[in-house]
Order: C-alpha cells, then structure tokens, then sequence
C-alpha cells in the first residue's frame, strides 16, 4: 500500500510546478471563457437543466473522467432530514458527476461542486441585453448564471486540467459535480451524497467576492393560504379582503423576524451582521375577479435560520406565529395556514483550524499576494449538504459578482482566473501530485 503524503501546500511545491500550474490556466483561459459563456447560453432554469447537463457531460467525457448521470429520486430524498419538498416533476431532472481515479492513491480525496440551475430572469425588458447572450463588457461577463454560479462550476474543470496541462497527475479520487436545485431545495447536492459520494474536502466556487465563507443561514420556504368572505364591492364592508388580510398576516410575521435579528448576539459569526434573518415575500397572488372581494390570497415566502437552530425548531415557531393570528386590527377574523414548499435546511459553520482550510489559504497567499479573508453570509449554500451530514470541511470561495438574482447579473472575468488558479494550487495541494507517465 504506498504511503499516505504529508499535507503538501502551494507553499511546499517547489516553485517550478507551481508556475507550470499558473501558467496551464493562463493558456487556456480563453477556452475556458468561451465555455462559459457557451454553458451560460443554456436557460438552465429549474427542471429545465437537461441541455446544460448535456453540455457538461460532454466536458467531463471529453477529460477521461468516469461519468454517473441519474435523476433525482423525490422518494428517496423525502427520507432525508436535510431535504427541501418536491412540488414539481423530476423527469429528467439529473445530476452528473465525473470521477477521476488516479493510478496511484496516496493523496485526500475531494469534491469539486457546483450548481448548474438558476434562477427566473424577472422582464427581459430590464435587461440592458439578453439574459443568455452572455456577452462580454471590458472585465465583465453578463448573463443569467454567469455568476451564480457558471463561472465557477467551469472553473472547477478548468483548474483540473491545468494540472495535467502541466504533466501533473493528482494522486487522489476527484469528484466533479454538477447538481441541480441548489436555488430552491438542495436536493441535487443530497442526492449525490445519498448515491455515495463522500470525500475528504469539498469546494464550491460559488460567487463569494474572492472570499472563504465562515458560516450562512439556513432557509426555509412556505406557502401561506388567507382565507377571505367575498362579496360585491358595492357592499365591500360585508365581506373580508384576503388580499388585505395576508399584508396583516407578513406584519405579524416580520415581527418574528425581528426577534430572530435581535438574538444574533447569541450567535456565532453572526454578532457584527446588521440583518442575518430576512423574510421575503416573493411571490403573492390572490382573488378571481376585479370586481369581487378577495375570497383567498397565496403568498410563497423565504426565511433564514441560524447555524444551531433547526429547521423543525424555526417551522414550529412560524407556525405558533400565524397561529395566533385569529384577527386583524378592526376585528375581523383571520385563518391563516402555511405549507413547506422548498428549503428545509439548517444553516451551517466552516470551522476553523481545518486542513483544508489551511490548504486554501495557501493557495489564495501564492496567487492574491495577500491573505484570506472570510465573511458570513446571509444566503443559501450547498455546503451545509456535505458539512452536517458528512462532517466533511466545505469550502465555499469563489469570484467577484454582480447583481446575481438580479437585472444584469455579471462576474468578474480577472476574478475568476485568479480563482482557477488559486482552487488549480488547491487540488494540486490537498489531493498531491506526480510527475505524468509517459504515454
């Protein structure tokens, strides 16, 4: 059995392989904006990632890599604790993995994880051009995707070729993911650890503003039902507007919000945040007629929870809240009911001390020429997947981005070959190298 290495950083690699590395990402770097750009064109909204996940499975063939491609299984993860709810078809909604397998294993095996969906465009009308012409401006690339999290999940190839670009050949498994519903459920990502796979570190190269993300939020998603009494509005004060009632009913439940905020002293990370819980009402429809009172409104929410508090926990506290809503100011009366309908996940904490954290941190020094911040962060990630069902360190660090969920969304194109470079010297670091053989 050959002998497992020492930790071996970007620091310890002598000084020649580091630059054949750098230099192996500069010289693609065209080809790899251009595939981005091309992975960009793919409208991978959700359930609508098929052509994408074309496209990357063709990538990781392309590379030698052993290719998993499955649909998500709605009964299989509805047994999981960590899961989001299924409210739409998976058909054909499928996760790929390619897997590298070395001929020698002597190194830390590692998962290089991205998301391929993304989320509605909002009026095209508002975009300065196509969400998916995924044009290029000066140090820009625009695009639906672009950075949350495309440039990335490319990245994430594109650093693995270098490697072998520089006749270097990792000497532990990789793993190279492409999951879908990060955006609504984080089912592609538990999907892929049900199926098996595990390994020591993983990364994503979500667009975190060439930072290390120490902790974020959990988030759990809802639908509320307010019930009204319709009427002709020409006797209006008869009947009871659902539509009205739901605004009541958010009031009530941004006071909940509020007491999560004011706890944020008690937790870690969060201290020194301005505004960690955020309730947002994003989506809101109700009635059947102009001319008729309100008979029902939907409202479809999101809210965060903190690393430590389960998602059990902040459900029953949602639904205590709009239990106690039995009537509004005027008295008149309320039923609201609410309903899971996506996230139902926990918040998670890098902790700190790592091996693989100390591996990056490396990397980031010799590319940035500076040292590693990191920051909470009050959004989403996948890495809570691999962290609290694994106990496997997760790194989320990625490029500089604009107006991601918004008009115009855009990434840094210098940010993210930086970025390449830095998760290049990170594989090299954390899973080892050796000299390719000749062929």
């Amino acid at each position: 059995m050959p002998r497992a290495p020492q930790r071996v950083s970007p620091a310890t690699l002598d000084a020649s392989t580091q630059e054949r590395i750098l230099r192996a990402v500069d010289a693609r770097f065209d080809e790899q904006l251009a595939f981005t750009q091309e992975v960009v064109r793919h409208p991978s909204l959700r359930t609508q990632e098929a052509s994408a996940q074309d496209l990357l499975q063709r990538a990781m063939e392309e590379r030698g890599l052993q290719i998993d491609r499955w649909e998500l299984d709605p009964v299989a993860l509805a047994s999981h604790p960590g899961a989001g709810i299924v409210d739409v078809s998976y058909d054909e909604v499928d996760n790929v993995v390619g897997t590298y397998l070395p001929s020698v294993e002597a190194g830390r095996s590692l998962i290089l994880n991205g998301h391929i969906d993304v989320v509605p465009t909002g009026p095209e009308s508002q975009w300065s051009a196509s969400p998916w012409d995924s044009r290029i401006e000066g140090d820009w690339l625009y695009g639906r995707g672009s950075g949350d999290m495309k440039a990335g999940l490319v990245a994430n190839l594109f650093a693995f070729d270098a490697l072998r670009a520089a006749g270097l050949e990792p000497t532990a498994r990789i793993h190279i993911q492409s999951v879908v519903e990060e955006e609504c459920t984080g089912n592609g990502s538990l999907s892929a650890l049900q199926r098996g796979y595990t390994a020591d570190a993983v990364l994503i190269p979500e667009p975190e503003e060439d930072m290390l993300v120490r902790a974020n939020v959990g988030v759990i998603w809802c639908k509320v039902r307010v019930q009204g009494s319709p009427t002709h509005p020409r006797e209006m004060r008869s009947g009871f507007n659902a539509i009205d009632a739901a605004h009541y009913v958010i009031g009530r439940l941004r006071e909940l919000e509020e007491a999560w905020n004011a706890e944020r002293a008690e937790h870690r990370y969060f201290e020194d945040l301005e505004h960690p819980i955020n309730l947002n009402l994003g989506m809101i429809q109700g009635g059947d007629w102009a001319s008729s009172v309100p008979a029902w409104c939907e409202m479809d929410l999101r809210i965060a929870l903190y690393p430590g508090v389960t998602a059990e926990e902040a459900w029953a506290q949602i639904e205590a809240r709009l239990a106690s809503v039995t009537a509004d100011e005027a008295g008149n009366p309320i039923r609201a009911i609410a309903r899971r309908n996506g996230f139902f996940a926990q918040g998670y904490v890098l902790e700190e001390g790592s091996d693989a954290e100390a591996t990056l941190r490396d990397s980031h020094r010799e590319v940035f020429g500076a040292e590693l911040k990191t920051f909470t962060t009050p959004g989403y990630l996948d890495g809570r997947v691999f962290t609290q069902y694994a106990g496997i360190p997760s790194l989320v660090y990625g490029p500089i981005s604009e107006a991601i969920h918004g008009y115009d969304e855009r990434v840094s194109i210098e940010s993210v070959r930086r970025i390449t470079k830095s998760i290049a010297l990170f594989i090299a670091g954390w899973c080892g190298v050796q000299e390719s053989s000749p062929r």
